[in-house]
């Protein structure tokens, strides 16, 4: 049997988190190692559709150690330069990434005091484990997609590429969330009848008193709010946003004014019929209360600025696009001469290697700002492990830094 390597501490993925940790690991001298399944930036890289930018303006293209160097810091830079970003982030910083190595499992080591990580390589026991394999991990597609009719493509949100792809004929988007409706945009410009499935969503304006939706979020301190306040810890509807075009305001309503047929969520399907909610509008006008309580805290954060401070003038935020949306309970596929459905509805954790009692039942992580019940073993980068921040390229340092720290108050090992 081949000897275990001993290695004091292992990060798991070699994405903009593992890189992060990496970083503050590095600045403190810990020895450690990226072990990363595919390539460095891997999604970035083979799981974005081909015209997606990035959806914070470019001076959010950064990660510790290395601020936005570009010269259009209000830009949206195409998902190609993000990983290029990435890769040379990982050369700068000397990351030690070992890839083409999976872990396949993870468990308390039988004599104690470490970890033991099985790849295809052999064994690794180590003292600390940080697991940084991404916030979305497999797409979640409810059981009844297995009933779409076989002539019905189906794919989700991570194997889009483009128009051209897809099988002629109407497309089904499920989820209006970034992608759903990013996609949803995409493939009504160019010619194709779109139905869009609503779900849970902010709406949000792209930029406001010449200000960016994402300064306004940093300067209103909704970034720093933490999943603990939110009951339950259910985090609240994602805002849409594209970079696509210098950016614009993108959300179900503008949609439905283009073009696209609403509909609510979808529940089911037999014989080609799928069954569909009849909340569509309560889902957009829970969006709309979202907007309006967005303009009046940012109006309000205006008039406490000094004269010093340039603002443009109080804008009137244009009004919703007024859409009268058909209440539809059964779509037939056929009928529709639907070709295509995409889905757009989210994602979920793939933890079932993790042998360790740091998963709920339900395959989420138990952490706190990614610090278990184990000591020794962490999570980075989830969405909104901590707050919005986690995930976010930008700001996933953060976290990073306050477990390099942790990692530093525990010591040698685990206990």
């Amino acid at each position: 049997m081949r000897q275990a390597n001993h290695i004091e501490t292992v990060i798991v993925g070699g994405g903009q988190a593992g890189l992060a940790m990496s970083y503050h690991l590095r600045q403190r001298g810990r020895e450690h190692v990226i072990l990363e399944r595919r390539r460095v930036a891997e999604r970035w890289r083979s799981e974005r559709w081909d015209s997606l930018r990035f959806q914070l303006p470019n001076h959010w293209l950064a990660l510790p150690g290395k601020p936005y160097a570009g010269t259009d810091p209000g830009g949206f830079v195409h998902h190609s330069e993000v990983a290029r970003f990435i890769l040379d982030y990982a050369a700068e910083i000397a990351a030690p990434v070992r890839t083409g190595i999976e872990v396949t499992n993870l468990d308390r080591d039988e004599d104690g005091g470490c970890y033991s990580l099985a790849t295809a390589d052999g064994q690794i026991k180590a003292r600390h484990v940080i697991i940084a394999t991404g916030p979305f991990q497999h797409p979640m597609i409810p059981d009844f997609s297995r009933a779409v009719p076989a002539s019905v493509c189906q794919i989700d949100a991570a194997c889009y590429r483009n128009p051209e792809q897809l099988p002629p004929g109407a497309v089904l988007v499920v989820g209006s969330a970034n992608s759903g409706c990013q996609i949803a945009d995409e493939l009504l410009r160019s010619g194709r009848r779109i139905f869009l499935a609503i779900s849970r969503h902010s709406r949000v304006p792209r930029r406001y008193r010449g200000r960016d939706i994402i300064w306004w979020y940093e300067e209103l301190g909704r970034f720093d709010i933490t999943i603990d306040s939110f009951p339950g810890r259910r985090y609240p509807p994602p805002i849409i946003l594209t970079g696509v075009g210098g950016g614009y305001d993108l959300d179900p309503r503008h949609l439905g004014s283009a073009g696209v047929t609403l509909i609510g969520r979808v529940l089911g399907i037999a014989d080609g019929d799928l069954a569909i909610a009849d909340d569509a509008m309560d889902l957009m006008a829970a969006a709309d209360k979202a907007y309006a309580g967005f303009i009046d805290a940012a109006d309000a954060l205006a008039n406490t600025r000094p004269g010093s401070f340039e603002l443009d003038k109080k804008e009137s935020p244009s009004a919703p696009p007024i859409i009268d949306v058909e209440t539809i309970r059964t779509l037939n596929l056929r009928e529709e001469n639907i070709g295509t459905i995409i889905w757009a509805s989210g994602y979920g954790y793939d933890f079932d290697w993790i042998k360790l009692p740091v998963i709920h039942a339900d395959g989420s992580p138990i952490q706190q700002r990614g610090v278990t019940g184990c000591p020794g073993v962490y999570f980075l980068g989830l969405h909104w492990m901590h707050t919005w921040r986690s995930a976010i390229l930008a700001f996933v340092g953060r976290d990073a830094a306050y477990l390099a720290d942790h990692i530093d108050r525990l010591g040698p090992g685990p206990g």
